[in-house]
């Protein structure tokens, strides 16, 4: 489904300062040297999702280690293109950022529960996630790809001519799912890093990941040069979830497309190695 984000009426005049580490949690600055807040929501009814993460004081990201959108840096903290923008997000509501790393198969009931207050890790909006959950407007495009080291890759080009590797991949990932579809059996593993190392050690001769975390992840100058992709499976489109009903939908969707009016996004993705071409306008 192909989501395209509209201009909201709404004028933030949101500039944030990001760097690897992400921000603190408080106020944005503006380019003026001022300070301006998201959105209080002081006068919201007991059910507002807003009201809730404001009074707690916390936004409790839901996620997986999963680079180059959440990984931990080498003092143990999470960085990422998609946790520099949840850090964002969160000094926009004037809350503080946790990031609890989750089973991906439960990332819908930790919602239900209040175990985590939003899902945002790569998350591939499908029928399931927009049954369970109120989900964003798109703000990445993706796609599943096939990765196998280098020098086998010329004699799996075609969906055809995979069908007989034997694979690893995320338990629950929608490359997981694509394999499924194809009747092909794999490892499950618990990240989509767990499944690069299957192929990189040669457990497995392939897996299925995301094109995002390939294009950062594998080929020359990366942590794993003698990987490539071949094959892209699919294409689709990255979203974040928030509760079922919640006001705090509209309220990200708002804040995102100021980051990227100002240019945050881009200068985030940039950091990060996240295509220009993958980012949604």
């Amino acid at each position: 489904m192909t989501r395209k984000r509209t201009a909201l009426a709404l004028a933030l005049g949101l500039t944030l300062s990001l760097t690897a580490c992400g921000g603190t949690a408080g106020t944005a600055q503006t380019p003026s040297g001022g300070a301006e807040t998201g959105p209080v929501n002081s006068a919201a009814p007991a059910e507002s999702d807003l009201a809730y993460v404001q009074g707690k004081g916390t936004l409790v990201v839901g996620m997986t280690n999963f680079a180059p959108m959440d990984y931990k840096d080498d003092k143990g903290e999470w960085i990422g293109f998609d946790a520099d923008m949840a850090k964002a997000f969160a000094e926009y509501l004037n809350v503080e950022v946790e990031f609890l790393e989750i089973n991906w198969d439960n990332k819908l009931m930790e919602l239900d529960t209040k175990g985590i207050d939003v899902v945002w890790n790569g998350m591939t909006i499908t029928e399931e996630v927009e049954e369970g959950a109120s989900v964003s407007e798109a703000y990445c495009t993706n796609g599943q790809v096939v990765v196998l080291p280098v020098d086998k890759a010329e004699d799996y080009t075609t969906v055809e001519s995979i069908s007989g590797l034997s694979f690893a991949a995320e338990n629950g990932s929608a490359g997981a799912k694509q394999l499924d579809a194809l009747g092909i059996s794999y490892v499950a593993k618990t990240t989509q890093a767990d499944a690069l190392m299957e192929v990189a050690s040669g457990a497995s001769d392939a897996c299925v990941i995301d094109l995002l975390m390939a294009g950062a992840m594998i080929g020359e100058g990366t942590s794993y040069p003698d990987l490539t992709y071949t094959v892209q499976l699919n294409s689709e489109e990255y979203g974040v979830a928030f509760r079922k009903g919640s006001d705090l939908t509209e309220t990200f969707n708002t804040f995102w497309n100021a980051a990227y009016q100002d240019g945050t996004v881009m200068e985030v993705a940039t950091t990060y190695g996240v295509q220009e071409s993958v980012i949604e306008k």
